[in-house]
């Protein structure tokens, strides 16, 4: 029996109507605040992670809108 869920996880989705236009947006919105994160926090460990986090955000963000409505 087939998961639904794990079919349309593991599936490739195609930018359609206005997808392409809000993952830029996310893109634009996560560039920008590396860059203040950058700006704002000295070099550190601590720094890195954020970094990794916001990178997380990103592409689970873009995720939600490629794998959904």
């Amino acid at each position: 029996m087939m998961n639904p869920v794990i079919e349309n996880n593991f599936k490739y989705h195609a930018a359609t109507g206005d997808k392409g236009e809000r993952h830029d947006k996310v893109r634009a919105l996560c560039k920008e605040l590396a860059y203040e994160i950058e700006l704002l926090c000295p070099q550190s460990r601590e720094r890195s992670v954020a970094m990794t986090k916001l990178e997380e955000v990103m592409m689970w963000a873009n995720a939600a809108i490629a794998r959904n409505q």
